[in-house]
């Protein structure tokens, strides 16, 4: 399902839920551009906390956190940029600030408009499953008939949609969304069995890093769960996963790079 690609998290936030967010922009660019030298292919800024019980932010205040940052990344270093966002408005100027591909975790949900933007700029969009409308009670006793299906049913509708709004089919990621009204064990469940969501044909991002599920396992708080959120990656990896959505990219790279030569019996030693 295509190369491995590492995409680094900027929280341009106060309120993130894994305690790295960042509310300077140069602060937040500079996280940005560490990240792509460290080896992550592209970088995702996100101006809105996603997690339950937050708040949602106005399209003013979000378009302020995150433009000029999305501007200057995507300025310094190419177009590797990616939007975090479920507004159309936000997704329309960073697209034309220079970002390529838009995350937005409602699927098109919350603006429907947002397909065609992503269509008519030629970008990439990806597309996750939420239980729900709503972040901040997508935690309230989640249930499902059987998780994966429930899923993959959900995401394959949602690319359907994306198709039929002029989005390329091959210009479609799509995202379980971990973490987004699963508990633990509908987590655990949809890694173990990833290879059923890989089945729809388009490449899988997978987002673990430092989430609650992972602190509920170890006993281990936010930043300290790095060795966790590796090895939920690498269990991905194994069942088809490409895209990995992380904020701490060099253990990333590296248990990738590992675990890809394992797989697929073809490495290379740095040269640096």
């Amino acid at each position: 399902m295509g190369p491995v690609r590492i995409m680094g998290i900027v929280n341009v936030t106060p309120d993130s839920f894994s305690g790295d967010g960042l509310t300077d922009e140069q602060a937040a660019v500079e996280q940005g551009l560490a990240m792509i030298r460290a080896g992550a292919d592209l970088v995702d800024v996100g101006g809105e906390s996603t997690r339950p019980g937050a708040e949602p932010v106005p399209e003013a205040e979000e378009l302020e956190r995150v433009i000029p940052v999305v501007e200057r990344i995507a300025t310094a270093d190419g177009p590797r940029v990616s939007i975090d966002t479920r507004k159309a408005g936000v997704a329309e100027a960073a697209l034309q600030a220079g970002a390529r591909i838009v995350n937005d975790v409602s699927a098109f949900r919350a603006a429907p408009e947002m397909a065609g933007l992503v269509a008519g700029a030629g970008a990439h969009c990806c597309l996750m499953h939420m239980l729900g409308d709503d972040p901040r009670k997508m935690q309230d006793d989640p249930r499902y008939d059987d998780v994966v299906s429930d899923v993959k049913a959900f995401l394959e509708g949602r690319l359907s949609f994306a198709v039929a709004e002029g989005v390329p089919e091959e210009h479609v990621w799509l995202d379980p969304g971990i973490g987004f009204g699963k508990t633990v064990a509908h987590n655990l469940e949809l890694i173990r069995r990833l290879d059923e969501i890989v089945a729809i044909g388009r490449p899988v991002a997978i987002g673990t890093s430092r989430k609650s599920f992972l602190g509920r396992l170890t006993g281990r708080s936010e930043a300290e769960r790095v060795a966790g959120t590796v090895a939920t990656n690498v269990l991905a990896y194994e069942r088809g996963a490409r895209i990995f959505r992380v904020h701490d990219v060099a253990p990333a790279v590296d248990a990738l790079r590992v675990a890809g030569a394992t797989v697929t019996g073809e490495w290379t030693i740095p040269t640096s």
